[in-house]
């Protein structure tokens, strides 16, 4: 993606969730600490007018649509963590398969289609798969930034080591959720 514009999107990666899956435990107070930056940049990205994209696991569920994915996650056990984040009317939405938001997606297709150049990651998990989805976002020379407060993590020394490296080795602007500028 070497054609890139310079609008920004927000991507909100993996919050549609049951949290049914190994390491959840571990996962859950961090999606809890992170929830308020989620929801504060999803708001602003709305107010705003900055395109919201979903980009979420398909969790196996190889005929199943984004629709079916949400209505499972809120009828399960967590539906108080995926609720306040879940998409309304006009969010985008593309299923992925494994870490990367990338990797055998359209998401690089829809971002060319809406000059994106720029990527706002929240979601989970730090040192997976918003790890992953930053150094593939830096190989196409999209520029990224992720807030801190507002992505989980299911182990804190990874999370951590993960920023570093994004900040470090790909460009990543890593910034609370409050100093992130959607526009311009």
């Amino acid at each position: 993606m070497h054609d890139t514009g310079d609008a920004t999107a927000l991507v909100v990666i993996d919050m549609i969730n049951t949290y049914e899956h190994e390491d959840a435990e571990l996962l859950l107070p961090s999606v809890r600490a992170a929830l308020p930056g989620v929801r504060r940049l999803i708001s602003r990205a709305r107010a705003e007018g900055v395109d919201v994209v979903y980009v979420n696991d398909n969790f196996g569920r190889w005929r199943s649509h984004h629709q079916e994915l949400l209505d499972i996650a809120l009828d399960g056990p967590h539906a108080d963590l995926v609720e306040p984040v879940r998409p309304d009317a006009d969010s985008l939405f593309v299923l992925k398969a494994r870490h990367s938001i990338f990797f055998q997606t359209p998401l690089e297709y829809l971002l060319g289609q809406l000059g994106v150049g720029r990527l706002v990651l929240c979601g989970q998990v730090t040192e997976q798969c918003v790890l992953y989805s930053a150094l593939d976002a830096h190989i196409r020379h999209v520029l990224t930034v992720v807030a801190p407060d507002a992505v989980a993590h299911i182990h804190r020394d990874l999370a951590d080591a993960a920023l570093r490296m994004m900040e470090r080795n790909m460009g990543t602007l890593v910034t609370p959720s409050s100093g992130i500028a959607l526009r311009g």
